[in-house]
């Protein structure tokens, strides 16, 4: 325009208010993590590593001194923020929030860029970057940071570049090996995932043919190396990890037709989102992608039931590659719409509603865990560790142990507090799994002697407070009977011991007299 300035193209004031839309819209889903997880206290796994890392990092022997059934590479990532923290001035658990966000942005906008071009969904890289990031960070609701979680940030890049490949588009050979290397450690985290990878590798034989790609072998390499590591410097991890976890973790399990009963949402996402793939032309783009992300969620279900816990982080790898394929699905679908290439009508609207009721009830069961917890963070005092926080602060508590399977009395308590934990274990999960394996053997495992070990741990720990739990009812564990029963010196001490409260259906005692020594054990002169 003569005398003035020519205005900006329509198309990219469009682009522009796209990307502050996109920005604003993963802002907000990171505030509301941030300040979800920051307020409340700390999911109890993920404190447990924290404090198990710090632990470790003062000199303590992992798998000896700290009792641990995963792997090291967890506690190694753990160890992060634990020592930025200690530097900076800050808690571990703020740094670690914030590192794994961060790793989640990363993995995010990472696979929108590799992603470009692959699809028409993926031609707007601010829009893919913002549609993964959201479910990324808000998919795992209050197991943010969990091992599943992680896992499933480091592979997505991965599984981005497959995608690549199968539309017979190059990956710079640097990106693809860093990929790699990041997603064979990342499944490492729980080693049945390795199964993952080589699903994806042959959905992608399936798709063009046996073909094999340098990206798997430097997964499957990094894998392996770090398995080496394990044996060669982490041996106890072998010795003494793996058959504790063998022998006594099974007490826990959950049969496969209750866990069939409790992830049929699950089950039937994986199976509707390999049904779509099979609707989409052979050798599209949209039919590799969703059959990538359906072999990855299958094999991830798979996993799940081989570890036979009905826990709810463990669906988390799967559940979020079915919701990013129905999500892929939907907006391919709408733009074929659009364009009046297919789905017209009722035909639309049945296929969408189909395609979003796996959605639905994810965000339901997620809608639940991200209300409880963000309740917590407005009103923490009804939250049974804060309750317990503030007792053992009155108390002037320095040493402190809880006899529960649940995690939580025990962790973010300890680090909250600052007190000694006085035991080698994180909770009486393999207590009850001693006992647990002697109904089914008839005797006790003569070489995991829990009752012992943990009766050791509480005279030599010699706690100031002990929480008792026993909100199951009168049939469920009386640990401070069965520990006397096992250990004389235990007996004694405990009889130290007096209720002072209870919390929230916990018995909590308190410690008469100083230290807990005991008698020495009367010679036999007979």
């Amino acid at each position: 325009m003569p005398g003035g300035v020519a205005p900006r193209p329509a198309v990219l004031r469009s682009s522009h208010r796209t990307t502050v839309i996109c920005a604003a819209v993963v802002l907000a889903a990171l505030a509301l993590v941030l300040f979800t997880l920051l307020r409340a206290p700390m999911k109890d796994d993920i404190a447990w590593l924290l404090y198990v890392a710090r632990q470790w990092l003062r000199g303590q022997r992992l798998y000896i001194d700290l009792v641990e059934v995963n792997p090291p590479l967890i506690i190694w990532i753990s160890a992060v923020p634990v020592m930025i923290g200690d530097l900076i001035g800050v808690s571990a658990k703020t740094v670690a929030v914030l590192l794994f966000a961060g790793s989640a942005l990363w993995s995010a906008w990472l696979s929108a860029r590799l992603l470009r071009g692959v699809a028409p969904a993926f031609d707007r890289v601010p829009v893919t970057f913002a549609v993964i990031a959201c479910v990324l960070l808000l998919m795992p609701g209050v197991e943010f940071g969990q091992r599943e979680h992680l896992l499933f940030i480091a592979v997505l890049p991965h599984l981005a570049i497959l995608t690549r490949s199968l539309q017979r588009q190059t990956t710079g050979l640097g990106l693809a090996a860093g990929s790699a290397v990041v997603a064979g450690l990342g499944v490492a985290l729980k080693p049945r995932y390795l199964l993952c990878l080589a699903v994806v590798e042959l959905v992608g034989w399936c798709a063009r043919g046996l073909r094999i790609r340098l990206s798997p072998v430097v997964a499957f390499g990094a894998a392996g190396l770090y398995a080496a590591a394990i044996l060669a410097f982490f041996p106890s991890f072998i010795d003494r990890a793996v058959p504790l976890a063998v022998t006594l973790y099974g007490g826990t399990d959950t049969s496969h037709w209750e866990l069939l009963l409790e992830c049929w949402k699950l089950l039937a996402g994986v199976g509707i989102t390999a049904l779509l793939a099979l609707t989409m032309p052979r050798g599209s783009a949209q039919r590799m992608v969703l059959a990538v992300l359906a072999g990855f969620a299958a094999a991830a279900t798979v996993a799940m039931f081989l570890d036979g816990k009905n826990w709810f982080y463990h669906r988390i790898p799967a559940s979020t590659a079915v919701v990013l394929a129905l999500l892929y699905w939907c907006a391919e679908a709408s733009l074929a719409r659009r364009r009046a290439e297919a789905f017209t009508g009722r035909r639309f609207a049945a296929l969408m509603l189909l395609a979003l009721v796996p959605l639905a009830l994810q965000a339901d069961k997620l809608g639940e865990r991200l209300h409880d917890r963000l309740v917590l963070a407005v009103e923490p005092e009804q939250s049974t560790e804060v309750k317990l926080e503030r007792l053992i602060r009155r108390e002037k508590v320095r040493t402190y142990v809880a006899f529960s399977e649940w995690i939580g009395l025990g962790f973010p308590v300890v680090e909250d507090t600052g007190v000694t934990w006085a035991s080698r274990f994180d909770s009486m999960w393999a207590l009850r799994g001693e006992l647990w394996r002697a109904r089914m053997d008839g005797k006790p495992p003569a070489e995991w002697p829990m009752r012992l070990w943990v009766a050791q741990d509480f005279i030599a720990g010699c706690p100031d407070l002990v929480v008792v739990d026993r909100r199951r009812g009168p049939d469920d564990i009386n640990y401070p009977s069965v520990l006397a029963a096992a250990d004389a010196g235990f007996a004694e001490v405990w009889a130290r011991y007096r209720q002072i409260a209870t919390l929230d259906g916990l018995q909590v005692f308190k410690r008469d007299g100083e230290g807990c020594a005991t008698a020495p054990p009367v010679e036999n002169n007979e």
